[in-house]
């Protein structure tokens, strides 16, 4: 396997494992004030994401470096072309973030309630245009023949794209329910296992939709076959919660987003940003690429540290893997 294909799936990876892992802290930060309904109980919600949420968002840093260094055309049209729905993004991770720090810094309610807009906000943000920004990689945009973004903010807000944005909040949701109940007692996990059991089929509907729409777009036989199967495992994610097996609901959700994501990303593969105007302004994973140096150096670094931030990763999920008595 060339190295540019080895970045390509490398880069797929780092965004599978941040939608995977930041999908339930977007959950959990949508629904808390909604399944919370005493400070306590907001708190314990709040505390399953608290040691986690920040380790997250370094698969969303590494995702961006990586692809900085590794497809600079790749990083440079697509931040030029989303400059707002990323700017957008960076924004709402900024509130929420903030948010989750000094949520507990004052025992006033108007200062609590302004932290919790703001970390709903701040996720309900970042999952929609995700969503939106993904959809239209899958889709296509408008690119001249060199490349560059010749749309506006309007064109990026296609039905399809909308579609995945929603996609996206309601599978997110749903996974930010299942792990509140896999990780919090009495009934606050009640709730939350109802309140997955709800969201769950229409997420699932809203999942079945763009996946099937987005692989009758540049889909192949694989990332089919992939598609599917992420339907299968969310599918048997909603029956363990029904069960109250939220262990095995949780994997269900995981496997799924990350069975979806990489589907799309084989689908996209070879390409990076298909063009709507015409295929020859497309730009291939190969147009995109650095240098075989800078790819070998890469692939060298990469290989020393990344099972060591794994490691670390690993070793905290499995330090706070206890549940959260509300108290």
């Amino acid at each position: 396997m060339e190295l540019t294909t080895v970045w390509f799936v490398a880069i797929a990876t780092l965004w599978t494992g941040y939608f995977v892992l930041e999908g339930f802290d977007f959950g959990v930060g949508m629904l808390y004030r909604v399944l919370g309904r005493n400070e306590p109980e907001r708190r314990a919600a709040i505390s399953t994401i608290g040691p986690v949420w920040d380790g997250n968002e370094v698969w969303l840093i590494m995702a961006g470096a990586a692809t900085f260094a590794a497809f600079p055309e790749w990083y440079a049209t697509l931040f030029s072309g989303f400059y707002l729905p990323l700017f957008a993004i960076l924004v709402g991770l900024i509130l929420r973030g903030v948010a989750l720090e000094y949520r507990g810094k004052r025992d006033e309610p108007v200062w609590r309630s302004r932290m919790d807009a703001m970390i709903v906000v701040g996720s309900l943000l970042p999952a929609l245009l995700w969503g939106v920004a993904f959809g239209n990689i899958v889709r296509g945009v408008p690119l001249d023949a060199d490349h560059e973004y010749v749309g506006s903010f309007g064109t990026l807000l296609n039905p399809f794209a909308l579609l995945g944005g929603l996609t996206f909040v309601a599978v997110f949701v749903t996974h930010g329910a299942i792990f509140l109940a896999l990780r919090t007692t009495g009934d606050l996990r009640v709730r939350a296992n109802r309140l997955a059991t709800r969201t769950g089929a229409l997420a699932a509907v809203l999942a079945i939709g763009f996946l099937a729409w987005a692989q009758a777009l540049r889909g192949d036989t694989v990332s089919v076959g992939i598609a599917i199967a992420a339907v299968v495992a969310f599918a048997g994610g909603l029956v363990a919660n029904a069960l109250r097996r939220e262990g095995w609901a949780f994997a269900g959700t995981t496997f799924a987003i990350g069975l979806a994501v990489v589907s799309l990303f084989v689908a996209l593969f070879p390409d990076v940003m298909p063009s709507t105007l015409d295929p020859g302004s497309t730009l291939t994973a190969v147009e995109a690429a650095s240098s075989a140096y800078t790819l070998k150096v890469m692939t060298i670094i990469t290989a020393i540290f990344m099972p060591l931030v794994l490691l670390y990763q690993g070793w905290t999920y499995w330090v706070f893997r206890q549940r959260v008595v509300v108290a």
